[in-house]
């Protein structure tokens, strides 16, 4: 069981949203301690911080995705990959701003709750539009 879920290359949808949120879980570590790191300690406004926390943390995402989640890719030219895997994550950055937004300045949360609340949201959105984008998989 432990080679099927964490060793065998897979196309099945479960697993790989099971190594997804595996692999989204650190990377939204990294995001969330950058995002603190930079409004808290460094003193920049939290959207700055979200932006810059993103581009650490969307690096982490892209390694461990094309080497062991997505690990049967459909293309050839990395170069083309990273950018739709780029384009992807910054839709979700986008969201993610704007759900940031929305839950700190409107709703009146506190921007790392905001943070949480956002990060499971785009979750889905990153995963259905990579299966899809770079593997051509249904979304089921």
């Amino acid at each position: 069981m432990i080679n099927k879920l964490f060793k065998e290359p897979t196309d099945d949808i479960f697993l790989q949203l099971f190594r997804y949120i595996f692999v989204g879980g650190t990377a939204f570590v990294v995001d969330f301690f950058f995002l603190y790191f930079f409004s808290d300690i460094c003193g920049i406004y939290y959207l700055i911080s979200a932006v810059l926390s993103f581009i650490i943390s969307v690096l982490v995402n892209y390694i461990m995705s094309t080497k062991w989640v997505f690990n049967q890719d459909n293309i050839d030219n990395k170069v083309l990959e990273f950018n739709l895997f780029i384009l992807i994550s910054t839709i979700g950055l986008v969201f993610t701003e704007i759900l940031l937004y929305f839950f700190t300045d409107i709703v009146g949360l506190y921007y790392l709750v905001s943070k949480i609340i956002s990060a499971i949201i785009v979750l889905f959105w990153n995963f259905l539009a990579r299966r899809v984008m770079f593997y051509g998989r249904d979304f089921i």
